[in-house]
C-alpha cells in the first residue's frame, strides 16, 4: 500500500482507504455484516488506513468502530458525517445554514456517533451536504472549532454535493477546511477543472467517492442488469441507464485495448493518477473486493496517452434527477 498526505492536516492516508456506506443494513441489499467485519480486518492487513462512514450508513459506524477498538495497535483514520437536521439531499440555494447544521444539532450527531462507535474521537467530521453559501454564516464554525478544542475531532470537512464540485470552491478559499469528499471518475471529471487546482493551492485534502459510478465502471452493469428491490442502485440504474453504461465502458475498453474485466481497476487508477487526490475510498463488501482493490496500489499510474483517451469519456448526467 502507497501513502499519500492529507492536504496540509499532517496525516498521511492510503491510497485506497473504505467506503463503509455499503456494509452491514445499508442501502445495498445483500450486505452482511460477518463478512463486512471480515473484510474490514483484511483491509487493515493490507495496509488501509482511512475509513469513511457517516450516521445516516445504518449500522455502519458501529461496525466500523468495533473493527478499529479490535484493531487498537494498528493506526487506522475514522472520518464519519453529520447529516444536516433538515434531512434534505442535495442542500438547495437558499436555505439557511441553521436549517441544516446548527451548532446543537453538530454536537448531538457527534455525541450520537461516538456512543454508536464506540470510539473517543474521530480523525474526520464532515458535514454530509454542503452549499457555498453557508460560508461566514451560522455557527457551524464555530462549533467545529470547539468540537477540535475539546479533541473529540481531528480534521474539519465536507461531503461535496453530488455533482456540484464548484459548490464548494468559497469554502476551500476560505481556509477552514481541512478536506472536501467529492465524486470524481472517469465519467465524472467535472471536480478536475477548478476544484481540484483550488485544493491543491489551499492544502485541502481530497477524498474521491464514487470512483467506480456505483458499480458502473466495473464493466458489470449490461443492458439486461437489475438490482432487488430496496437496493438504491435500482433507481441510479434506472430506465435505460444500464443499457448506456454497457455501451459507454465498452467504448471506453475499446480505446484503451484492455478487457471488460480490467475496468475497475483502470477507473482505481484514472483517480489516481490525480495528483490532488489523497485517497480512494471505493464501497468493499467482501474481502474480494478488498484484495482486488488495494493491489491496484502500486505506484502505476496511468500513462499520458491513457489519460487522453480517457478524457474524452466524460459523461454530463445527474442520476439522482
Amino acid at each position: 500500500m502507497r501513502y499519500r498526505e492529507l492536504g496540509r492536516s499532517g496525516l498521511s492516508v492510503s491510497e485506497i482507504g473504505y467506503g463503509a456506506w455499503g456494509i452491514g443494513a445499508s442501502g445495498w441489499v445483500g450486505a452482511t455484516e460477518d463478512e463486512s467485519l471480515r473484510a474490514l480486518h483484511r483491509s487493515i492487513d493490507l495496509g488501509v488506513n482511512l475509513i469513511d462512514t457517516a450516521r445516516g450508513y445504518g449500522d455502519s459506524e458501529r461496525i466500523v468502530g468495533r473493527v478499529v477498538r479490535e484493531r487498537a495497535g494498528d493506526q487506522v483514520y475514522v472520518a464519519t458525517k453529520v447529516p444536516p437536521k433538515n434531512r434534505v439531499w442535495p442542500a438547495p440555494g437558499g436555505l439557511d445554514p441553521s436549517e441544516a447544521f446548527p451548532g446543537a444539532h453538530i454536537r448531538e450527531s457527534l455525541e450520537a456517533s461516538l456512543r454508536a462507535s464506540g470510539l473517543d474521537r474521530f480523525d474526520v467530521l464532515q458535514f454530509h451536504v454542503w452549499s457555498d453559501e453557508w460560508v461566514g454564516r451560522g455557527d457551524w464554525l464555530e462549533t467545529v472549532a470547539e468540537l477540535k478544542r475539546q479533541g473529540k475531532i481531528r480534521l474539519f470537512g465536507v461531503s461535496v454535493n453530488d455533482h456540484q464540485p464548484e459548490n464548494a470552491l468559497a469554502l476551500v478559499r476560505s481556509g477552514v477546511v481541512d478536506t472536501v469528499q467529492v465524486i470524481y471518475n472517469i465519467f465524472d471529471q467535472a471536480p478536475a477543472d477548478t476544484l481540484f487546482p483550488a485544493c491543491e493551492e489551499e492544502g485541502v485534502g481530497v477524498i474521491v467517492r464514487v470512483a467506480l459510478d456505483e458499480g458502473g465502471l466495473t464493466g458489470r452493469v449490461t443492458a439486461g442488469t437489475t438490482f432487488p428491490e430496496g437496493d438504491f442502485r435500482s433507481r441510479y440504474f434506472r430506465g435505460d441507464r444500464p443499457a448506456q453504461v454497457e455501451r459507454r465502458v465498452d467504448a471506453i475498453t475499446a480505446g484503451l485495448g484492455i478487457s471488460t474485466g480490467e475496468m475497475a481497476e483502470t477507473a482505481l487508477r484514472y483517480v489516481l493518477s490525480a495528483p490532488a487526490v489523497s485517497t480512494v475510498i471505493p464501497g468493499m463488501r467482501t474481502v474480494r473486493n478488498v484484495e482486488r482493490n488495494t493491489a491496484v496500489s502500486d505506484g502505476r499510474p496511468l500513462t499520458a496517452d491513457q489519460l487522453a483517451v480517457l478524457a474524452k469519456h466524460r459523461w454530463e448526467r445527474n442520476f439522482y434527477s
